[in-house]
């Protein structure tokens, strides 16, 4: 199909309308959330970090035991997505979705030969520039996800819950605490700056391995900023001098205020300043 526009997605190994598109009512993600998905940005035209995500995606299928663990062939199709639908100006983002399949409701996995759901589609996307410049105001949430969150999952209730409560409570985002400490929000990771470091919470079970995560620590190392992945206390985050959170959609983003009570001067900080504009280099 050479003739593409903003209503056609990939959909099992073809490019179809939308709405010519059908998932299953026994498909696996819709019946146990037996899935995974990858949002990537592409800045006129340019895919960010692709083969990251893909690295990210094939991480998750093979913790999920899927029939297909090398997902290399979305990048071709993201790229394809971008540029026959009109996306090479300005920004855009790639949604993925991948789960096990269609099969009888059964909670054992269905027969290896069943055929993975693939889907991918692309619309375009502008920064949320005001909050980029001015910052945004978090809640602390009790982190109540399951112990896998470092897959790349569609079960994302408890994410949408909390996220909804910190709109409820004038807030753009959550940062869950687990026994104490501040893990990631509901989609973005977070960073602290304390006399002058760069601190981010380790990875471990509890935390996604964030694309744009991956590429703010790099940038440290670049701009010679001293950074650590060290836990960071429920107590110690609202006092640091600095925060700000990372995502595919954010970027890099500055948190003034925490339950509303202001982060360090209430204004984004020179430190994050430094490194959004070290990020924009990085992403042209």
């Amino acid at each position: 199909m050479n003739n593409l526009n903003d209503t056609v997605a990939y959909f099992n190994g073809k490019f179809i309308s939308k709405e010519h598109i059908a998932i299953s009512p026994d498909d696996r993600g819709f019946l146990f959330a037996d899935g995974l998905y990858e949002v990537m940005r592409s800045y006129e035209g340019r895919i960010f970090r692709a083969q990251d995500h893909i690295e990210r995606l094939n991480f998750g299928a093979r913790e999920l035991r899927f029939n297909l663990t090398d997902f290399g062939h979305l990048i071709e199709v993201a790229e394809k997505l971008i540029r026959d639908t009109n996306l090479t100006r300005g920004d855009a983002l790639i949604y993925i979705q991948v789960t096990r399949g269609a099969a009888p409701r059964q909670h054992r996995f269905p027969p290896p030969e069943t055929p993975l759901t693939v889907y991918a589609s692309a619309r375009g996307f502008a920064s949320n520039m005001e909050e980029q410049k001015h910052g945004l105001k978090v809640i602390l949430i009790p982190d109540l996800r399951w112990a896998r969150t470092n897959i790349k999952t569609v079960g994302l209730l408890p994410n949408v819950l909390a996220h909804q409560e910190a709109r409820d409570r004038n807030a753009a985002e959550a940062i869950f605490i687990r026994d104490g400490f501040l893990m990631e929000g509901t989609h973005s990771n977070i960073f602290a700056i304390k006399n002058d470091q760069v601190l981010t919470p380790p990875l471990s079970n509890h935390i996604l391995n964030g694309i744009t995560r991956r590429a703010v620590l790099e940038l440290c190392d670049e701009l010679s900023l001293p950074h650590s992945e060290q836990p960071i206390s429920e107590g110690e985050g609202p006092k640091a001098d600095e925060l700000f959170i990372t995502g595919t959609t954010v970027e890099i983003t500055p948190v003034i205020a925490t339950d509303g009570r202001p982060v360090g001067s209430g204004r984004a900080g020179e430190v994050t300043r430094r490194l959004q504009e070290a990020f924009r280099k990085m992403r042209t």
